[in-house]
Order: C-alpha cells, then structure tokens, then sequence
C-alpha cells in the first residue's frame, strides 16, 4: 500500500490523533470513506451525456 508499513502508519495515526482528537477521528474516518465510496461509484457509472441546447438550436 504505498510502500507503507506499520510503523509508518502509526505514526500517521498517532498524528492524525494529536491533530483532530479523539472524539473527531470517527466522523472524520466515516465521511473519508463515503467520498471514497462515491468517487468510486462515480468511476464506475458510464458517463451521461448532457447536452443543452438554447432556444435557436445550437449547440
């Protein structure tokens, strides 16, 4: 995973503790997955196409 091992991650944590605290650390992980969760549904999804038009028809 990035070339990271535990002990780096940890210390990530750890900081990650000291910077939001503890009763952030939650919320903050919850709303980190869901965008994750979104951009890869957004990936996954084909791409709509939305073409407006204005009222002479051009494009």
């Amino acid at each position: 995973m990035f070339g990271l091992g535990m002990p780096e991650l940890v210390v990530i944590l750890v900081i990650a503790l000291i910077v939001f605290g503890p009763s952030k650390l939650p919320s903050l992980g919850k709303s980190l997955g869901e965008a994750i969760q979104g951009f890869k549904k957004g990936i996954a999804e084909e791409p709509k196409n939305n073409v407006t038009t204005n009222q002479k028809g051009e494009k």
